[in-house]
């Protein structure tokens, strides 16, 4: 399958994980710190996915699914920004693979951004919008991450990642924990974006949009 730009784009690899990704680079850790608080539950958009397509996951498919998540979502960001209060400050989160990134549709370095995804956060940026990533991904590919993440077009106010005590966490545990810390500098977080429930689960998000992940099938 090729796309516009005359690159090939294929179905998902299931060989390609963040353990791969780790092999494949070596840079310093970042890690982060956060004290857990109440969560606030949080309206979830997603869109209804058939076996047939979750059995069977090509890009198209992806692409498309995609969309039809985030349709509803740059309706909602120009409203909330329009009608944020003086002197707030506005934050989207945003997953890494599969989320943020083609991470799962052939494995080349740098990641393209996912298209969908990278629509709405440069709109964001551009009216003011903090970005904020949190993945799952290990410290020791931070580094390589963070440089994949603004190579793509992001304009990122801050990477969380995993260190050596966040891997023995569970993941939506970790997750939701960065988000509190984000909170905790200021920050209100008007839409989460993952294709896991591990990425959105644990509140501290005003809005959540659910990608898909075919049952699994995308990291």
């Amino acid at each position: 399958m090729t796309d516009q730009t005359g690159q090939t784009r294929q179905t998902r690899r299931p060989t390609w994980t963040r353990a791969a990704a780790a092999a494949a680079v070596t840079a310093a850790a970042l890690t982060t710190t956060a004290t857990p608080s109440v969560a606030a539950p949080a309206e979830t958009h997603r869109t209804a996915v058939t076996p047939s397509a979750a059995a069977d996951v090509d890009y198209d498919t992806w692409q498309r699914d995609c969309r039809a998540v985030l349709d509803g979502a740059l309706p909602y960001l120009k409203e909330r920004i329009a009608d944020s209060a003086p002197g707030e400050k506005p934050a989207i989160v945003l997953d890494v693979d599969n989320t943020s990134l083609e991470t799962d549709f052939g494995f080349r370095y740098p990641q393209p951004a996912n298209r969908p995804v990278l629509e709405v956060a440069e709109y964001a940026q551009e009216h003011g919008v903090a970005l904020f990533f949190v993945t799952a991904r290990p410290g020791i590919i931070g580094t390589p991450t963070e440089w994949n993440l603004a190579h793509a077009g992001y304009e990122s106010s801050g990477l969380y990642v995993r260190g050596f005590l966040d891997l023995f966490k569970d993941v939506a545990v970790y997750k939701s924990e960065q988000r509190a810390e984000i909170e905790s500098k200021g920050y209100t977080i008007i839409a989460n974006v993952g294709n896991s429930a591990t990425d959105l689960s644990g509140g501290h998000a005003e809005r959540t949009y659910k990608l898909p992940d075919y049952d699994g099938q995308l990291s």
